[in-house]
């Protein structure tokens, strides 16, 4: 993983935390102390936030702060369901092109 999929991931989950909690962006600041400019540069991936800043965010949305990197950790059941359904997708044709290739 390189920084750009761990912002990536860090963004998403910002903003599905937010939106989970009910918080607008100037909400979320004002309880951050950090400007709404600040803080849609993060959920944008345009800028890092600071362990202080993590430590608070994380006890504003009653979350560890580990949660926020993890790429799973906020999906709705309905975005899981998705994502699994393209995961056994792409199994079923890796697996049949495997078959075929030990067919040849």
């Amino acid at each position: 993983m390189d920084e750009g999929e761990l912002r990536g991931i860090l963004s998403s989950n910002i903003k599905r935390c937010r939106a989970k909690n009910d918080l607008s962006q100037l909400a979320l600041a004002e309880k951050l102390d950090i400007s709404t400019n600040f803080l849609s540069d993060i959920e944008r991936c345009k800028a890092w936030i600071s362990p202080n800043t993590l430590v608070k965010l994380a006890s504003v949305l009653n979350i560890e702060p580990y949660e926020l990197f993890k790429a799973d950790s906020f999906l709705s059941d309905t975005e899981k369901g998705v994502l699994q359904h393209y995961a056994d997708e792409n199994l079923k044709m890796v697996l049949s092109v495997v078959n075929q290739i030990r067919e040849y």
